[in-house]
């Protein structure tokens, strides 16, 4: 009886961690056919770019014959260029003025005293709940009655007014959590509000603020909406509205408008894959706290 009341802890742990290796590897296995699923379309859409129509028609997944960059060469020529100078400029821009705009609000509804907060809180946090097509109609009017349509500056301002919700939504999240001795800690050697602000709080909101540029890049690069009403300008178009611009006028070459496409996706993928790390820590801080 000793014997077997030593040995059953044993065996039970032996059990355990039997189960724990299979559902180890279930889990990689998982995860490996999810690398797959999402990798292989965008490896198969760059590799047809190297192709032509006979090979992409005859065995669309075999792999090109040769490295040939006639087709993105041609795609880059064809307007690539210019719609990502837009996409671009829009991104970044918007991009800039949501995290500060973001950021700043954030800090208004965590860090100061401010009447009726919960208020401020709910309107701030309430422009989730809007649905940007409804509001279409009344946008092309003001930016019409403003003289900014068919520019920049109407993407830019539009993509910020919408992000900011969300983006403060994260950023507050994530103050929340900060030590309030170091605002005390710098209020009695003399900091103001913004010194505070810009030299203590934001540095340390580096990984949330890090995921909110990834998110509004993801947004901003592939919003189409927006960037087909308010660019009809062909000089004024982004990425997305000038591959449906390519795609209708070389629709025939499939191997060049999947060179365009490969050459759309790319600035995106290295985008996140260089800031994955502080991307992650973010996301996993600021919504868990």
């Amino acid at each position: 009886m000793i014997f077997t009341t030593r040995q059953l802890p044993r065996s039970r742990t032996r059990e355990a961690n039997v189960w724990g290796v299979i559902a180890k590897a279930f889990l990689y296995a998982f995860l490996i056919c999810l690398g797959i699923v999402v990798i292989y379309p965008l490896i198969w859409m760059a590799l047809n770019g190297f192709k032509n129509n006979t090979q992409i028609f005859g065995d669309p997944f075999a792999l090109p014959a040769g490295l040939n960059w006639h087709n993105y060469v041609q795609a880059w020529n064809q307007g690539v260029r210019d719609y990502v100078s837009v996409s671009v400029l829009v991104t970044v821009a918007s991009g800039i003025c949501t995290v500060l705009v973001s950021a700043w609000t954030a800090y208004g509804l965590t860090r100061t005293k401010m009447p009726a907060k919960p208020l401020v809180v709910g309107f701030v946090l309430g422009g989730l709940m809007l649905s940007p097509t409804v509001a279409v109609i009344p946008l092309v009017k003001m930016m019409q009655a403003l003289g900014l349509y068919n520019t920049y500056w109407a993407l830019i301002i539009l993509y910020t007014a919408f992000r900011v919700p969300f983006s403060t939504f994260l950023i507050r999240a994530y103050m929340l959590d900060l030590s309030r001795d170091l605002d005390e800690a710098a209020t009695m050697d003399g900091a103001s509000e913004g010194q505070i602000f810009w030299r203590i709080i934001l540095p340390l909101c580096r990984p949330i603020i890090v995921s909110c540029i990834i998110l509004h890049v993801l947004f901003a690069w592939n919003e189409y909406l927006f960037a087909m009403i308010f660019s009809s300008d062909p000089n004024s178009q982004t990425l997305p509205v000038g591959l449906t611009s390519i795609m209708a006028k070389h629709g025939t070459n499939y191997a060049e408008v999947f060179a365009a496409m490969t050459i759309s996706a790319l600035p995106i993928v290295i985008v996140f894959f260089a800031a994955q790390r502080y991307f992650i820590r973010g996301l996993s801080d600021g919504i868990g706290k």
